[in-house]
C-alpha cells in the first residue's frame, strides 16, 4: 500500500494480476476482448469465454482485495450461462467505483498462436475503454505467440494475462 499526494489529494494505488485460459473448440465463436474474432475456432466456457476480458476482471478484483471472477460469478449459475463477458466486467467496475476505486492503467497480453490480433487490437481497446469508462490510452493489448511450444503454440488454447493499478482518491 502506497499513500502519496496526487494533485494535492491523498491517493492510495495498488496492483493487481489476473490470468486466464479457455480451450479452441468449433461450433463457437471466438470473442477477445469483446470484440468476435473472425477465426474458425472458438473459446470453450461457461460465458462466452472471453480469456481477455477474464483475465481483466481477475486483476482489478484482485487490486481491490476482492477476490477473483469465479467468485463473483460462478460457473455453477445458470445465469452466466452464454454471457457477455463484458457484463462482468461492467459489473466489477461498477463494484470498484462504489468503493472508490479508478483505473490507473491496465496492461495486457493475449497468448494465442493463431489467428493474428494485431489488426484487431484497436477494437479490443475502444471495446474494453467504452465498458470501463477510461481514456483508451489507458488500456494496452498486446498480442503473442509461444513459437509453437505448449498448448497455445499448439493450437489447443489461448491464454491472457492482465496487470492493472487501481488509484483511490480522497482519503
Amino acid at each position: 500500500m502506497v499513500e502519496e499526494s496526487v494533485d494535492g489529494a491523498a491517493a492510495m494505488m495498488r496492483v493487481g494480476q489476473g490470468f486466464d485460459v479457455h480451450r479452441l473448440v468449433d461450433g463457437r465463436k471466438l470473442i477477445l476482448g469483446g470484440v468476435e474474432v473472425p477465426y474458425h475456432l472458438g473459446l470453450e466456457g461457461h460465458s462466452d469465454a472471453d480469456v481477455l476480458i477474464h483475465a481483466l476482471c481477475d486483476a482489478l478484483l484482485g487490486a481491490a482485495g476482492l477476490g477473483d471472477i469465479g467468485q463473483h460469478f460462478p460457473d455453477t449459475e445458470s445465469v452466466h450461462q452464454g454471457r457477455d463477458s463484458r457484463e462482468f466486467l461492467e459489473l466489477v467496475m461498477m463494484k470498484l467505483h462504489g468503493l472508490g476505486w479508478n483505473l490507473g492503467n491496465a496492461d495486457m497480453t493475449v497468448i494465442a498462436q493463431a489467428p493474428k490480433l494485431s489488426p484487431l487490437i484497436a477494437a479490443m481497446r475502444h471495446s474494453l475503454a467504452c465498458v470501463i469508462g477510461v481514456d483508451e490510452s489507458q488500456l494496452n493489448i498486446k498480442a503473442t505467440t509461444t513459437e509453437k511450444l505448449g498448448f497455445t503454440g499448439r493450437g489447443e488454447g489461448i491464454a491472457a494475462q492482465a496487470v492493472v493499478l487501481l488509484v483511490k482518491r480522497g482519503l
